[in-house]
């Protein structure tokens, strides 16, 4: 009848040449699946198993979680075309650049420069003063880069200035850990901060208000946990 809504499913392959044909409005395409309690069940399973395997040091982690990752797509946990989909691509190739970039700050001594100009400010400091300033430093350039990012810059020079002081360099690289993870101040530091910015109506000064307390609480509770956990 006239004014009836005809619904066309199939293939996509076969599908996009019947739309122009029979002159179809396409539906938008949605995110949506149906709810499997076996599939879910099954992925846990082989998702704990990994992490054993890890854990009595059976495989390295890469190893052990690509062989799950594997082990979903063979069982039709995940379907193979949506693996691709899942990836964060500009993560990995965002790793993929700051990798070298931080193994050719350390060839080219930048490295040491960094941590000459470090320690000439705080090096005469204690050493809970100058773990604290580069988990500062860390939470500052974590705010306006990646924290993978963060994470490789800060890794080496905190390292060095560990054992430039003659300190174990644990502390000094959990402090980056933990830094690296605290971007709070900015929109731009890390992509939760920005996905709530449209949606809240947030300006880009809102939010070092809620940041900033928060940053000082971490430093203030993070520094005797570190020096508790990995004595200098």
């Amino acid at each position: 009848k006239t004014g009836d809504v005809l619904l066309l499913h199939g293939e996509s392959d076969v599908m996009d040449d019947s739309i122009v044909k029979m002159a179809c409005y396409p539906l938008a395409k949605r995110e949506l699946s149906t709810k499997d309690k076996t599939k879910a069940f099954h992925a846990l399973l082989i998702f704990l198993s990994a992490i054993v395997v890890t854990a009595f040091g059976l495989l390295p982690i890469q190893l052990a979680l690509g062989i799950a990752t594997v082990a979903m797509a063979v069982t039709q946990i995940v379907p193979v075309r949506e693996f691709y989909d899942g990836v964060d691509w500009p993560v990995v190739i965002l790793l993929g650049a700051m990798i070298p970039l931080g193994g050719a700050l350390q060839q080219t001594g930048t490295t040491d420069l960094l941590v000459a100009g470090i320690l000439s400010v705080v090096g005469d400091l204690s050493p809970a003063v100058i773990l604290a300033v580069i988990l500062i430093i860390t939470m500052t350039v974590s705010d306006v880069l990646n924290n993978a990012a963060t994470a490789i810059l800060m890794a080496p020079i905190s390292y060095n200035i560990a054992n430039s002081l003659g300190h174990n360099p644990d502390a000094f690289l959990m402090a980056v850990a933990v830094g690296a993870s605290c971007a709070f101040l900015t929109p731009i530091g890390h992509q939760n901060n920005a996905l709530i910015m449209g949606p809240g109506g947030y300006r880009f000064g809102d939010y070092w208000r809620m940041g900033l307390p928060l940053e000082i609480i971490i430093v203030t509770v993070a520094i005797p946990l570190l020096l508790l956990l990995w004595p200098l």
